[in-house]
């Protein structure tokens, strides 16, 4: 069917991605999400991952603050490990590199009003992903 909306999962190849996860041990998760966010990363012409990226950065940014819960029957029905705080770095990038490839999901759209829907559930990913400024105080107080 390939992809059938503009979420995270809704596709075959991030619904197959979920299948994958829910099969693995739990302390093979995330190891699984960091190999495909590295990938996509490093990835040198089509990104053959892209779609798992999305969706491996979407299970990261549901443990954000801000973050929306994967409520979708085609993500992984097995609770996901509590993520390491790198990844949400790793997460953005792979997110970054998704949206500026020509080689990748980006480019798959054909319906341009689906096309913006599934930018701007990318760019609300990268958002909650993106981590807080630091917290310097600008003069302390006696």
């Amino acid at each position: 069917m390939g992809t059938w909306d503009t979420g995270p999962f809704d596709n075959d190849t991030a619904a197959d991605f979920a299948d994958v996860l829910d099969d693995a041990e739990p302390e093979e998760r995330e190891a699984l999400v960091r190999g495909v966010l590295a990938r996509t990363v490093d990835a040198n012409g089509w990104l053959a991952e892209g779609e798992k990226a999305v969706a491996a950065a979407a299970l990261i940014a549901a443990q954000c603050p801000g973050g929306d819960p994967i409520d979708t029957p085609y993500g992984p029905e097995e609770p996901m490990p509590v993520f390491a705080a790198d990844l949400r770095t790793l997460a953005d990038d792979a997110l970054a590199r998704v949206m500026s490839e020509e080689a990748g999901p980006a480019s798959n759209w054909v319906d341009p009003e689906k096309w913006k829907r599934w930018r701007g559930n990318v760019n609300r990913l990268r958002t909650v992903l993106a981590p807080p400024p630091p917290t310097i105080p600008l003069f302390e107080i006696e």
